[in-house]
């Protein structure tokens, strides 16, 4: 792989994460950490009637991988289901460990090529997909209490 760990693409969704602002009173949060670096990311969910994201909110402390990622999942959640989220997290997951192939479908993600044989790199990249799929399933198991 040629192409830089860290361009300019990575760059520039480190300073435009949507949704950057928790939510007051959200039905679920989530922290994830990354031990080797430090990087951590909260999400906060709420779902509609529908079992879908509502809303968003994120708090994010993470590297440069980590906050594109962040980036990546909040351009684009609000409107999935549970189980699309889930879906996700587990593709990029698997994705990432097998260091090779074509990237998931969800938006953008193929930024991380080059980062597929750095695999101290992949828990800061999986901690916004970990902590949304998280989230949201923890709030679709308390609006069903």
């Amino acid at each position: 792989m040629n192409a830089p760990l860290y361009n300019a693409e990575i760059l520039r969704l480190t300073t435009a994460i949507p949704h950057d602002k928790r939510l007051t009173d959200p039905m679920a949060s989530v922290e994830r950490r990354s031990p080797i670096c430090g990087s951590r990311v909260t999400v906060d969910v709420n779902l509609d009637e529908a079992g879908h994201v509502a809303e968003v909110g994120m708090l994010v402390r993470a590297c440069a991988l980590g906050q594109a990622s962040a980036a990546l999942l909040s351009a684009h959640v609000v409107g999935r289901s549970v189980t699309e989220l889930v879906a996700a997290r587990d593709e990029l997951t698997a994705w990432l460990a097998s260091g090779q192939g074509d990237a998931p479908a969800w938006p953008g993600l193929d930024i991380f090529t080059p980062a597929l044989s750095y695999t101290a790199r992949h828990p800061s990249i999986r901690l916004a997909f970990e902590a949304a799929a998280q989230a949201a399933e923890d709030a679709a198991a308390g609006a069903k209490s």
